[in-house]
């Protein structure tokens, strides 16, 4: 080192230390000039000195420009703009979303694991609002949020397609998280990073409209929903219901809660988008709700009675986690009649401890095992829905367990072989515990080789069952398979994975799929039980890992089920072609079981075809059942649906060059709005890690869809309806990113389009027009920089 680099080290060295002095005794420049930040001292707010209400005024920006990127447990920073609680709480410097955490964390739940800014900042959150005295002039220059928004007015959204690689769109990002402290140095660092990031400018009346009401102290002037006293009544009538002294009604009511806890539950008789959790709670109906608040839904609630309480939402509805869920009078007599009316007794409540409470085979195994599957077919998309969108289903690594798009369908509650449940289960209770029994800092080797050793056992006694119960008369037919009724149109479901986010709707949705699972009710629960209630997105690496791994043995299980179906000459072929290149064990899982089942199906088959050929009949057998809401309806125009036709039949090379999830807007058609799914080819998923290494872009291929799918669009095409061919075309036509650029040159609504925002709430009202009661705001943190 140079003596003048040495002298200026030396300089900046001492700078440094006697300003970081200086702070220590004098505080910071904004200590200095408004004070000692604290929550307490926003708590004088009054809603009287308010020109702007948040309420009516500011909320429905923030929903539109902000919460669709920062909702919920991904936002960045952790930063919450879907309610102004979230505000209040502010934004964190740790993600929740991390790999390779070795210790779980405390978890920062929205309205959960604490309920004031004071309470917030304990748990190192730091205020977007001013905490200081609380001037007009200190409302902005000590709050964070409006030196986000006025930074992007100093530096506004570059004007380039695609915006610069620097800017950075991955989910997995590193961020940067500064306190009001810390902006200056970092809008130094990072000129393009005010907010909305990545996105259009806020208009002026917008801007405007935030900065007034921050200026005026940022108040919520937001009022409870009012209801009337029938409202009231059906609410008070559901507590009164739950809450039952008899036990045997608060074994319902645990049962309920853990399968219902991640719910948007609404009622006929309510005001339309009104939706309720369903809580536990210290005190009984009647009294203000006092929230037990445990990283799992069956964990000790530490009191002597818990009491299943309704408790308003608070916050906007984001169509990445609203699984809406229907309580009406029928509901409850659906209940009764399932929990109720049948003939057992609960002569003591079960336990709490971790090892009891996460084997629900065990904790209910008071309540037969056929009403608590009747329960769970009844609804069966919300039950696959809360793997879906609960907190486990976020990034790569979570979701290369599931295949890119295939059915689903489920074993017949009627079936014979279903009477001998309640027994088989009494047996094998301990080979099905979950990985979830070892808490939230789990061993990632040592657990898993305990839970795969307890599945294998369990794999065994159900092959040895079905040899014994298929040994006489018993067929291996489609009678196995739930028909719905001929009218619950759960009984069929199409599950898409679009890389890192997945979507799951009723039907049979898009051509033949490679694969199909057939799931029973031992498969449901433990799916369940494995990543929704048991799942900790808190825990550390062991617990995540462990969830993912066991998670393979139901994937394949389920697999196997279908292919039980199938002649026994060709389940093996099936299998090993859905493995391609699978590590031994996942290989040999298909021979190993169809070797040890040593039974033919019972299905007379006529073609060289016997996959297509089954996949035919259950849509005959399900047909009265099946819902059809995504089939492309015809519009009027031989062309139009032609070229329509014409774009869902590409696949290939061309087509790997399509993001995983896109709107397409036509104009002027009676239904203008469509989902472009990209179904990815992969040579298996039996593995961890290396997606890419995996893939078969020959294999790819694209599913249209009536109307919207997913929750992360990744792209929005707008084109007129004379263009529709010219589109098809380019997209057919696609061999370089040259190309796709060129499509989205002409077609597209990028990123950085000056029509985005208008774009954007078209489309986001289409959706609340047709999905009143399931819509809610997409995120945009997928969305794709070409």
């Amino acid at each position: 080192m140079s003596d003048l680099k040495k002298i200026r080290f030396v300089y900046i060295l001492f700078l440094t230390v006697f300003f970081a002095g200086c702070s220590l005794f004098l505080g910071t420049p904004l200590d200095q000039l408004h004070g000692l930040s604290s929550p307490q001292n926003r708590i004088s707010k009054t809603k009287e000195l308010a020109t702007v209400s948040y309420q009516h005024d500011v909320k429905p920006i923030l929903e539109s420009r902000c919460v669709v990127c920062h909702g919920c447990y991904d936002s960045p920073c952790q930063l919450d703009l879907s309610s102004h609680e979230g505000i209040e709480r502010g934004a964190h410097k740790t993600n929740v979303y991390q790999k390779g955490r070795p210790f779980a964390i405390k978890p920062t739940r929205l309205f959960t694991d604490a309920h004031t800014p004071a309470e917030w900042r304990k748990l190192k959150f730091f205020p977007v609002l001013n905490e200081r005295n609380q001037t007009k002039k200190a409302n902005l220059e000590a709050s964070l949020m409006y030196k986000m928004l006025r930074l992007k007015r100093e530096y506004p959204q570059p004007k380039v397609s695609p915006l610069p690689p620097s800017l950075g769109f991955s989910p997995h990002r590193k961020q940067s998280c500064p306190k009001i402290e810390e902006f200056d140095a970092f809008a130094l660092d990072f000129p393009s990073a005010g907010m909305p990031y990545g996105l259009p400018d806020l208009t002026d009346d917008e801007y405007n409209t935030l900065v007034t009401w921050l200026k005026e102290g940022a108040v919520n002037d937001e009022t409870d929903v009012l209801l009337s006293s029938a409202s009231k009544a059906e609410l008070s009538a559901w507590e009164r219901f739950l809450n039952d002294d008899r036990l045997k009604v608060q074994l319902m009511s645990r049962y309920l809660y853990e399968h219902l806890f991640l719910a948007n539950l609404y009622f006929d008789n309510l005001p339309p988008r009104h939706f309720f959790k369903l809580v536990r709670s210290r005190t009984p109906p009647g009294e203000a709700i006092d929230l037990v608040a445990t990283r799992r839904p069956y964990d000790d609630p530490k009191v002597t009675r818990v009491y299943y309480r309704l408790q308003s939402v608070r916050s906007s509805i984001l169509a990445k986690t609203h699984m809406p869920y229907l309580l009406n009078q029928q509901r409850m007599h659906r209940y009764t009649e399932l929990f109720l009316s049948p003939e057992y007794k609960v002569k003591i409540l079960p336990s709490y401890e971790a090892k009891t409470a996460s084997n629900p085979f065990e904790t209910f195994s008071a309540i037969p095992a056929k009403s608590r599957y009747r329960f769970l077919l009844d609804e069966a998309e919300f039950l696959i829905m809360n793997f879906i969108k609960g907190p486990v289903c976020r990034g790569q690594s979570a979701l290369n367990v599931i295949n890119e798009r295939f059915w689903l369908v489920f074993i017949n509650p009627e079936h014979p072989m279903l009477e001998l449940a309640d027994n088989f289960l009494a047996k094998e209770i301990q080979n099905l515990s979950l990985p979830a029994a070892e808490t939230s800092n789990a061993l990632p080797i040592t657990t898993w080789l305990k839970y795969s050793a307890l599945e294998k056992k369990y794999a065994d006694a159900k092959v040895e069952a079905m040899r014994a119960f298929f040994d006489g008369t018993q067929k291996i037919s489609l009678d196995l398979i739930w028909d719905g009724e001929g009218k619950n149109d759960n009984a069929a479901l199409t599950i898409f994975r679009h890389f890192n986010n997945a979507t799951v709707v009723k039907g049979f949705v898009g051509d033949e799929p490679k694969t199909v699972m057939v799931l029973g009710y031992l498969l449901l629960e433990r799916i369940h039980y494995l990543l929704v209630s048991g799942y900790d997105i808190y825990g550390n690496i062991g617990h995540q890992i462990n969830s993912r791994l066991y998670m393979d043995f139901l994937r394949m299980e389920g697999e196997f089920n279908f292919l039980t179906l199938l002649p026994e000459k060709i389940r093996v072929k099936q299998w090993e072609h859905w493995y391609r290149e699978a590590k031994p064990q996942a290989l040999n899982y298909g021979k190993v079981y169809s070797d040890r089942l040593g039974r033919d199906s019972d299905i007379q088959y006529k073609t060289k075809n016997p996959k297509s050929e089954l996949l035919d009949m259950l849509k005959n057998h399900l047909s009265p059942a099946l819902n059809r809401d995504h089939e492309i309806k015809t519009t009027g125009d031989l062309q139009v649906d032609q070229q329509l036709k014409r774009l869902s039949q590409i696949e290939g090379p061309s087509v790997f060059l399509l993001p995983q999830s896109a709107i397409l807007y036509i104009e002027d058609l009676p239904f203008p709005v469509y989902t472009l799914i990209h179904n990815n080819g992969m040579k298996n998923i039996s593995e961890l890690f290396g997606d890419d290494d995996r893939l078969l872009p020959e294999e790819d291929n694209l599913t249209l869809v009536q109307g919207f799918l997913g929750a992360y669009p990744n792209a929005f095409y707008r084109i007129a309806q004379h263009e529709l061919k010219a589109f098809v075309d380019a997209v057919e036509g696609l061999e370089r990113e040259e190309d796709y650029q060129a499509l989205l040159a002409r077609f597209g609504v990028r990123r950085n389009d000056p029509d985005f925002w208008k774009h954007s709430d078209e489309v986001q009202m289409a959706y609340y027009q047709s999905a009143p009661i399931e819509a809610g705001l997409f995120d945009y943190s997928r969305l794709e920089n070409r």
